[in-house]
């Protein structure tokens, strides 16, 4: 019997004014390195992003999400860094950074071998 996979995950947040703090989880990112697993879920919610901020550009967010999406996937489209190893292109993604799209500190966990089901629930209980 198998015993349950250390995984790491981020949340995704849209912090409109860096200088005020606030933010809202748009997504989640999962990576377990022993399952060769890294991916990220997010949505965009434009009524709540832009009660916090009238003024927020809606595409560039999703310009910036999408990039996010394309790293994670290795994706060509995702430029130089979606072509380092998996485990590299999260730590990049995860990364502190003072901009308007920024991931939360990592958290690990530890689950069985449905880590679709695992980034699903944290997608529920964290963005939705």
């Amino acid at each position: 019997m198998q015993g349950p996979d250390l995984f790491e995950y981020a949340v995704i947040r849209v912090v409109p004014r860096v200088e005020r703090e606030e933010f809202i989880n748009v997504g989640v990112i999962l990576f377990c390195s022993k399952k060769k697993f890294l991916q990220f879920k997010y949505e965009v919610n434009e009524s709540r992003l832009l009660a916090l901020s009238p003024e927020l550009d809606i595409n560039e967010i999703k310009e910036h999400l999408q990039a996010f999406e394309q790293i994670c996937l290795g994706s060509k489209q995702g430029g130089a860094i979606a072509q380092l190893d998996m485990a590299s292109r999260f730590r990049w993604l995860t990364a502190s950074r003072s901009t308007v799209v920024q991931a939360s500190k990592v958290h690990p966990g530890l689950c069985g071998s449905e880590m679709e089901g695992k980034l699903q629930k944290l997608f529920e209980q964290l963005v939705l």
